[in-house]
């Protein structure tokens, strides 16, 4: 069976990534893709640290966070790795939880400050216009 090897095309269409961010990635040294003259292949050590990075990009966490858990692999393996994971996926839900009340006290000031308007408007006689959320 061949090994999975993507070009750096490929990579960004697989991932939906552009190509400054790959770039990037590789400067950071999150990857680090083989090269042959210009061109640059990504295996499957590649292709998983990129799933890796980019889920931890949609749950929050910083590059230099996602980098230091990817090395504890490299330097205490598996074990070590999953225990570090659990540290910090406990730290990012306690950080949502406070975006998600601070983002709901916004919500509801706004709503507030929409419906006293309306209410200021209709006490004029005039009818607000609504866009039903």
């Amino acid at each position: 069976m061949a090994e999975t090897r993507l070009s750096f095309k490929e990579m960004c269409a697989r991932f939906d990534v552009t190509p400054r961010t790959l770039r990037y990635y590789e400067y950071i040294e999150l990857l680090a893709p083989e090269r042959e003259g210009r061109a640059r292949f990504y295996g499957p050590r590649e292709i998983a640290r990129t799933t890796l990075i980019l889920r931890g990009r949609k749950f929050g966490f910083q590059l230099e966070e996602i980098r230091q858990w990817l090395l504890i692999y490299e330097k205490h393996g598996t074990d070590a790795q999953m225990q570090a994971w659990i540290k910090m996926a406990d730290r990012q839900l306690l950080e949502l939880a406070e975006q998600q009340c601070q983002l709901q006290d916004a919500m509801d000031e706004l709503k507030a400050l929409r419906d006293e308007t309306a209410a200021t408007l209709e006490a004029k006689g005039l009818s607000p216009e609504t866009n039903d959320a």
